[in-house]
């Protein structure tokens, strides 16, 4: 079940609202869960039982780590001392957990890639023979690799003293089945929303303004992602296509990826709030960046933020010398790359953007950008992205160099690459290019444009919701593009 379909919209989150608010408060969190689960089991029913699974593992590793697990559920859980000394068997609960958690992430998302690479890897060597040849492929579960995240994170920031256990089975299912955020974040960190768990609130202010974030969401997806969608797909599926149309389509492909992902965490974020619950913002108009660090801090926060947390600071982040921060940034990113797909594409995605990020900490002051006015800075940034989402958006590795030489002015002459235009230039197209652009680079965040809702903006916030509507109406299924992740 998608956000972006009447299904969802018009029958599934008016029942779902319907039920969690006729629900007595102490049964809320168990009417969540199972709407989550619903939510979630609606096109596989088997994803369920394995989201269950991390979910009973984690909450038992927590109750471990605090010496709660076989208590009794009235003894009070306290949380572990920071920075203290921790014994065999919590150290065991977490490791449990973590390998858990990586386990399932790593076999339903890259045995496929594995076995695949592993078979012309000997075939390479003449040694064919020795081929696994599996005939079957596993089928990747919607969105694992952001729930395995988020219930990761929980036990290590139990067993860092970060987070209090939390006692209640219920509870903790509901924070990591929650249907808002369930498929594709922002990945929310237990401490974030613990308290929330507890007690919150539920006012007309917040429920109006989620309403707005899910109208405002729904158009990014429908009215600019999609129509985007279809140029970076008509120019990226051609066989060739002229230097404009590369830029013009991987233009179109930075658009979609922006309005398709930030749209739908504005559709999370706004459902949160009508269920009373406050997510973090996870964008912060990436395309305003002055450089690829800053964009870092504006992208996909959550992500990076979790990154950053419990990935770069373990290795040592910054504190052992400057070629260790280098070599830790680029390992950090070349996993973020492989965290997206199991392709070399997203690997070189990472690999790009850790040499990035490390040849602009080693630049320090000295750094090229600091000598540009910042609306040259941030179109640099914004080009060299470009380049890097080519590699996010190819097929493969061999189709994304070609592209690359083709936007440098080195592709190919084709008669066919000037055919495609004539598609790819209509009317309806170049005005949703243009909207998306002005959009990105000159309307205010949805996050600010909530803050205080006034008439204007309520006829403007239904205006977009019925277009929505409307073209929803002419499209056909189109899931959000990190279902896929």
């Amino acid at each position: 079940m998608v956000f972006s379909s009447h299904l969802f919209l018009f029958y599934f989150l008016p029942f779902a609202l319907i039920l969690y608010y006729g629900a007595p408060r102490r049964a809320r969190h168990l009417i969540l869960t199972l709407l989550s689960y619903l939510f979630y089991g609606w096109a596989n029913p088997a994803f369920v039982l394995l989201m269950f699974t991390s979910t009973v593992i984690d909450y038992i590793c927590g109750l471990v780590m605090t010496r709660q697990f076989g208590t009794s559920w009235k003894q009070p859980v306290q949380p572990l001392a920071k920075g203290g000394s921790r014994t065999r068997k919590q150290k065991i609960a977490l490791i449990i957990s973590i390998c858990a958690n990586l386990s399932l992430l790593g076999f339903f998302k890259y045995f496929n890639f594995a076995t695949a690479n592993y078979d012309a890897l000997l075939s390479a060597l003449g040694l064919a023979e020795f081929r696994l040849d599996i005939w079957y492929r596993i089928t990747l579960p919607l969105g694992i690799s952001f729930y395995t995240f988020q219930s990761m994170s929980y036990s290590i920031d139990v067993f860092r003293g970060d987070a209090k256990a939390i006692r209640n089975f219920t509870d903790f299912s509901c924070y990591v089945a929650m249907f808002p955020q369930l498929v594709a974040g922002p990945i929310i960190r237990f401490q974030e929303v613990a308290e929330q768990l507890q007690t919150r609130t539920h006012t007309m202010e917040k429920f109006s303004r989620g309403v707005a974030f899910i109208c405002l969401g729904l158009g990014k997806k429908v009215l600019l992602a999609n129509p985007c969608g279809k140029i970076a797909d008509m120019a990226f599926n051609s066989g060739a296509v002229t230097f404009s149309d590369a830029w013009y389509g991987v233009t179109s492909y930075a658009f979609q990826i922006y309005f398709d992902f930030s749209g739908y965490s504005d559709m999370a974020i706004g459902l949160g709030l009508l269920l009373g619950f406050v997510f973090p913002k996870n964008f912060d108009s990436p395309y305003l960046s002055e450089s690829i660090t800053d964009m870092w801090r504006r992208w996909h926060l959550s992500l990076s933020i979790w990154l950053r947390d419990y990935l770069y600071v373990p290795l040592g982040g910054n504190r052992k010398g400057n070629a260790r921060t280098y070599l830790n940034l680029l390992a950090v990113m070349l996993l973020g790359g492989l965290w997206h797909g199991a392709s070399w594409n997203f690997a070189i995605w990472g690999g790009m953007h850790g040499a990035m990020l490390a040849f602009e900490r080693a630049q320090g002051k000295d750094s090229p950008y600091r000598a540009l006015p910042r609306p040259a800075r941030i179109a640099l940034t914004f080009v060299l992205l470009l380049f890097t989402w080519v590699f996010f958006r190819a097929r493969d590795l061999s189709h994304a160099l070609d592209y690359c030489a083709t936007m440098l002015g080195f592709g190919a002459d084709s008669a066919a690459a000037g055919l495609i235009g004539g598609v790819l230039h209509r009317p309806y197209y170049q005005l949703s290019f243009l909207i998306a652009a002005l959009v990105v680079w000159g309307a205010p965040q949805t996050w600010d444009f909530t803050r205080r809702i006034t008439w204007p903006k309520i006829a403007w916030i239904f205006t977009v919701f019925l277009l929505a509507i409307v073209a929803l109406t002419t499209q056909s299924f189109n899931p959000f593009i990190y279902f896929i992740f």
